[in-house]
């Protein structure tokens, strides 16, 4: 059941927590990740979370004890390599940051040029090089929502499915919230934040704008929230093992090629102030996720998007790696067999 990912591109941290399932298919339970091995914390808490936004939800008392419970080596555990990696959390809300790297706003809008754009590549880079300078001096995030029901576990395979023209991948770090969270000021932020961890926010470049509705703009439901569209994990790790999450390497390879690879010192708005623009207009809860944006990098820059067979494996610094495999839809494949 072990994956490649799993065996090579563990957390660095002394310990992680996960969502986890053994061999028999059994009901999923919240573990505390030591090494190769996990402890059901289910059984090791006094509170018998069943899941992990129980545990985040008394985050600040509950942490002391998963110190604890990492450090004491005698406790039984399931070996890592037996279970199933489920994603770490399945959160009430998802916040996403759009256009928030420099460097792939610069490239998508680029690619996304009309045939008949008298400007040359360079000025329109240039051009749009200058919005995002402007955006970043008034210090405007632009957040949108995404759907829970799009996650799936960093080591499942992706459906791809029949409508999506132009499937593509976007690895993302995601912040994992810790508390109740509202109206509170940049400085503040990072105190309301239980950890980090990786996404991988696909969408379907065809669908991302309405033609029949340009006055509208984008159209986030249709081109990110298909079943699956959201691979997430392998781990949440704390918050307090991460360091400076300004200063993470973003990389995600395609079947084996490097296509992003770049630092989170590329956002215009970093995650501090990210959970303080959402938490003026929204109230976010323990669990929820903020996904900061992604660099550089997407099929789309490319000129090559996903299709059936891809493998995607993504890995940020210190948050292990996840490994995708895209697969056609269902009914595809059965006429193909």
């Amino acid at each position: 059941m072990e994956t490649p990912s799993q065996r090579s591109e563990q957390p660095s941290a002394p310990f992680a927590l996960g969502t986890f399932q053994t061999a028999d298919a059994g009901d999923a339970f919240p573990g505390l990740v030591v090494g190769d091995r996990v402890l059901d914390l289910r059984q090791a808490l006094p509170s018998a979370p069943t899941d992990l936004l129980a545990v985040l939800a008394e985050w600040q008392v509950t942490l002391p004890e998963l110190h604890r419970l990492a450090s004491d080596r005698s406790r039984p555990g399931h070996a890592l390599n037996g279970l199933r990696v489920l994603a770490p959390v399945q959160p009430r809300q998802i916040f996403q940051a759009g256009a928030n790297y420099r460097q792939h706003v610069i490239d998508l809008e680029v690619a996304h040029r009309s045939p008949d754009d008298p400007r040359s590549p360079e000025q329109a880079r240039a051009e749009v090089a200058a919005v995002m300078d402007r955006r970043a001096r008034e210090d405007q995030p632009y957040v949108f929502i995404g759907l829970p029901s799009s996650i799936t576990g960093p080591y499942d395979d992706v459906e791809l499915p029949s409508w999506a023209a132009k499937p593509d991948w976007e690895l993302e770090l995601a912040v994992v919230i810790g508390c109740r969270t509202h109206r509170v000021e940049t400085a503040q932020a990072l105190d309301h934040v239980a950890g980090y961890t990786i996404a991988n926010d696909l969408t379907d470049r065809a669908s991302v704008f309405r033609p029949d509705m340009p006055a509208i703009g984008t159209d986030w439901l249709r081109s990110k929230n298909a079943p699956g569209f959201t691979p997430l994990g392998p781990y949440l790790v704390p918050a307090e093992f991460v360091g400076d999450p300004g200063d993470l390497q973003v990389t995600l390879t395609l079947n084996g090629q490097t296509m992003q690879d770049e630092s989170t010192k590329d956002m215009l708005f970093g995650v501090a102030r990210l959970i303080a623009y959402i938490s003026q207009y929204a109230v976010l809860w323990p669990g929820d996720l903020v996904l900061t944006g992604s660099p550089a990098g997407n099929g789309l820059h490319w000129g090559r998007l996903l299709r059936d067979g891809d493998v995607m494996e993504g890995t940020i610094t210190g948050l292990g790696g996840q490994r995708t495999r895209c697969v056609a839809p269902r009914q595809a494949r059965g006429s193909a067999q």
